[in-house]
């Protein structure tokens, strides 16, 4: 697949037409080649919700393990591609247009197992029959991203307001694991947005999840661990690089080394900024 673009001035029609065509191949070429893939981001929410939204990007889901295949697919076909964060994204670019690659989420968890495949729904997508990432797996993703300059608390709402009644909550339990509290905030909040719908959560999930906060607080704490950073990579800097707070993406359960912690930490985009010091104002 070589990417040719016509010289001189473009419509922005031209450029989405492209960007689609582009994509479209993309997914013929992986299906072709048999190279195990999901399609998820934007164009999986909008499938489930039907809410759309024009991405600068294409999000394509593989196993780790898949990663330098799905790479070399694409640049034996004359894209140009980079391990952009070794630790969980890769990229594609064809002139202009991009696919992320992505095999992890960014907190170092999440990993795309062989589940996430066996679980995919198949839909179609730019006009190919293609595997798309199950909501349970979108959900457990998206809970995490609570960013200065990104939240994706809406998304999350969004997908529970959709997805609700076939949603397997066992399944949904057991991803988030002791990270549950996560979960529960998210339901939380889905019943402050949806008054009407919160019945749709079943109540056993609820309760099971509160009982877990209930027995957590005759608990003893030991040791200092700040879980901020598996939510937000700039807003809790200040805990564990000031305040003495271990950082609990060097748990062993994070597929993060310290190397590749730095790395994420110096790419941190200017409009995310670092948490502010304690005697700082907005």
């Amino acid at each position: 697949m070589i990417c040719v673009f016509h010289l001189g001035m473009q419509t922005a029609n031209d450029s989405h037409s492209e960007a689609r065509q582009f994509y479209r191949r993309s997914l013929e070429l992986l299906s072709d080649r048999d190279v195990p893939f999901l399609v998820g981001g934007a164009y999986a929410m909008g499938l489930y919700t039907g809410i759309h939204r024009e991405t600068k990007d294409f999000d394509i889901y593989v196993r780790a393990r898949d990663i330098d295949l799905v790479l070399e697919t694409f640049r034996q076909d004359g894209c140009q591609v980079e391990a952009t964060f070794p630790h969980w994204l890769a990229k594609v670019f064809c002139g202009e247009h991009l696919i992320d690659v992505i095999y992890r989420a960014g907190n170092g968890l999440c990993e795309v197992d062989d589940s996430w495949l066996d679980r995919s729904e198949r839909r179609d997508v730019l006009g190919v029959s293609t595997p798309v990432t199950a909501p349970e797996e979108l959900i457990w993703m998206k809970a995490y991203i609570m960013e200065r300059e990104r939240y994706d608390g809406a998304d999350v709402a969004h997908l529970l307001f959709a997805c609700a009644d076939k949603i397997d909550w066992k399944h949904l339990l057991q991803r988030f694991g002791e990270d549950w509290r996560v979960l529960l905030s998210h339901l939380v909040l889905f019943g402050f947005i949806y008054p009407s719908e919160r019945h749709r959560v079943p109540p056993a999930v609820i309760e099971t999840l509160c009982q877990r906060v209930r027995a957590e607080q005759v608990l003893p704490v030991t040791g200092q661990i700040c879980r901020g950073p598996l939510l937000s990579r700039a807003q809790y800097l200040i805990d564990v690089e000031e305040r003495g707070f271990r950082d609990a993406r060097l748990e062993t359960r994070c597929q993060m080394t310290t190397n590749d912690l730095q790395f994420w930490t110096a790419n941190i985009p200017a409009e995310a900024g670092a948490s502010a010091s304690p005697t700082s104002q907005e």
